[in-house]
């Protein structure tokens, strides 16, 4: 009997191994969010940190991972992290915005836990309660490709770096909220940051990165600012474009990026250049006073300061209008998976539904608020996704509350939630018009999309004919222009509550926003996770009882 109980015990323990291996790695993670003071613009500070880093922790995955990140809230406020870019697919559950979750009580925790499934590419998170953003909580998400899928360069440079780059105020993020609840906007930012930190062409201060003569480097840039483009540069370096919001590109050259809030790229740099220090160099773009920092590169087997010298940024947005239209998607490369990009053919996909979202600035009841179509979203005291789970939504919000076409002349704006009804699987074109003279940032949760044109005037479905329906880069942000319109084109087949809205988030905190909802008629786990059981319950379906799961 004993022999035979440890063979099957041997048989057990031998099934589980298989299992364990079998299924995709688990990173697991423990943040601690706590306030902190700082001083990155010479002025002592409030700041919000993650493990007591600002900016936090910088995650590093690989394709499909599984990723637990047990995030304790020591704040005085709810509080909730977003993972912009990452698709959370068939999980909106961990998407981390008000539309769908509930914040984290202040004193208590909540574990996030999704895959990053069929990603790759650089991205970031951040706040998405309030305006904690102004006050950091921001950091850097790298997703790898597995070692079974080629990509388009050398998988494996000298070193990979994250330049987190961003506008600044010295203003507390609570000081900055009553300005906007008081029906005011806020002023300019107050500097530019470069992973935390503020520098002058002095050639003072301890370098950021280092690079050895002749290798090469991957830099992934992303604008983790609250309201104001800017210009990235290496100082006498080149950067070759290669991946951009997890899509390769057509690795062309630049000497500059023009990177827009919410954005990410990823370079490679050579250390090609006389061995000494080098300043990285963040401007403002589309400001009446340019704000400049600077960081150090310095090179090991070398010695020198940096040049003082530091090359002017570009002037005017037609510079970065034709910038943009130089992005092209490297039709050739692998993605997360071993096959082109180019293989699915977005170009030749019937468009089932057109949606034209134009952004306003208006005034309501002698406050500032931002719009869409008309309407100002509100976020009701029940997470949207969780009334409609629960078969409340009638309770909270109402479906489109906007049509697909803008009204023609928008006189009122009215404050409600923003829902659009998505229908599962179409395939739809967005045209976001930005009738106001300050460029417009644009972020949609849960999928990424191809930017099919950029131009400037009212678009009209005679400029279909200028789209590039072959090699347009998929993303997840893009850039508006004044007096401008940008068209994306996706499939809706994520099911779930998506978040739509402006990266600025002065105007995302006043309602420049909405909610796509997007529902399987299946109602299976085959297109939707359920409610995981840990997840916070809030709002009018806090006692309620949990409805049936879905079936297989």
């Amino acid at each position: 009997m004993d022999t035979v109980m440890i063979l099957l015990l041997t048989c057990l323990i031998s099934t589980l191994t298989l299992v364990v291996r079998g299924e995709d790695p688990y990173l697991f993670f423990t943040w601690n969010v706590s306030y902190g003071t700082i001083s990155p613009l010479g002025i002592s500070q409030q700041a919000i940190l993650i493990n007591g880093e600002f900016p936090g922790p910088n995650i590093n995955s690989t394709t499909n991972n599984n990723v637990h990140i047990n995030v304790f809230n020591n704040l005085d406020e709810p509080f909730l992290l977003t993972w912009s870019g990452i698709q959370h697919r068939k999980n909106s559950w961990s998407d981390g915005v008000i539309g769908t979750n509930c914040p984290i009580p202040p004193g208590t925790n909540y574990t996030y836990r999704f895959q990053v499934k069929d990603q790759i590419g650089s991205y970031i998170y951040y706040p998405s309660t309030a305006l904690h953003k102004v006050a950091g909580g921001f950091g850097g998400l790298r997703i790898n490709t597995r070692e079974s899928v080629s990509v388009p360069y050398d998988r494996y440079p000298e070193d990979d770096y994250t330049v987190l780059i961003g506008d600044w105020y010295t203003k507390s993020h609570t000081d900055l909220r009553k300005i906007l609840d008081s029906g005011r906007p806020i002023a300019r930012p107050d500097g530019i940051l470069i992973n935390g930190k503020s520098g002058k062409p002095d050639g003072q201060g301890e370098p950021l990165f280092t690079m050895k003569s002749n290798k090469t480097y991957k830099y992934r840039i992303c604008n983790v600012g609250l309201k104001t483009s800017l210009n990235f540069r290496i100082q006498d370096h080149n950067m070759k474009l290669v991946e951009m919001e997890g899509s390769h590109t057509v690795q062309n050259v630049y000497d500059s990026l023009d990177v827009h809030v919410g954005q990410c790229y990823g370079v490679l740099v050579i250390a090609d250049q006389a061995p000494k220090d080098y300043y990285m160099v963040a401007s403002s773009r589309f400001t009446k006073n340019i704000m400049t920092t600077t960081a150090i590169i310095h090179y090991v087997d070398g010695n020198g300061p940096a040049s003082p010298d530091l090359a002017e940024p570009p002037v005017g947005w037609a510079w970065s209008l034709n910038q943009f239209r130089s992005f092209r998607w490297n039709l050739t490369a692998s993605a997360a998976r071993p096959n082109p990009q180019g293989s699915f053919h977005y170009g030749a996909i019937n468009i089932t539904r057109t949606i034209r979202l134009v952004n306003t600035v208006s005034r309501v009841d002698d406050k500032l608020r931002y719009a869409i179509n008309g309407v100002s979203h509100v976020d009701p005291g029940t997470p949207l996704k969780l009334a409609e789970y629960y078969g409340v939504a009638d309770q909270v919000f109402k479906y489109d509350s906007i049509g697909d076409e803008p009204p023609a002349e928008i006189t009122d704006v009215s404050l409600k939630p923003n829902v659009l009804n998505m229908t599962f699987r179409n395939f739809v074109e967005i045209i976001l018009e930005n009738q106001e003279k300050s460029i417009q940032s644009w972020h949609l949760d849960g999928y990424s999309f191809f930017v099919v044109g950029i131009e400037p005037g009212t678009w009209s479905p005679e400029k279909r004919k200028n789209y590039n329906l072959l090699d347009a880069v998929s993303r997840h942000t893009v850039q508006v222009f004044p007096k401008s319109w940008a068209a994306i084109l996706l499939t809706f087949d994520n099911a779930g509550m998506w978040n739509l809205r402006s990266e600025n988030w002065e105007r995302t905190y006043l309602g420049q926003q909405l909610y796509a909802s997007v529902i399987s008629p299946a109602r299976s786990l085959r297109d939707e996770s359920n409610l995981p059981d840990q997840a916070l319950v809030c709002g009018i379906v806090k006692d309620m009882p949990k409805p049936p799961p879905y079936s297989n």
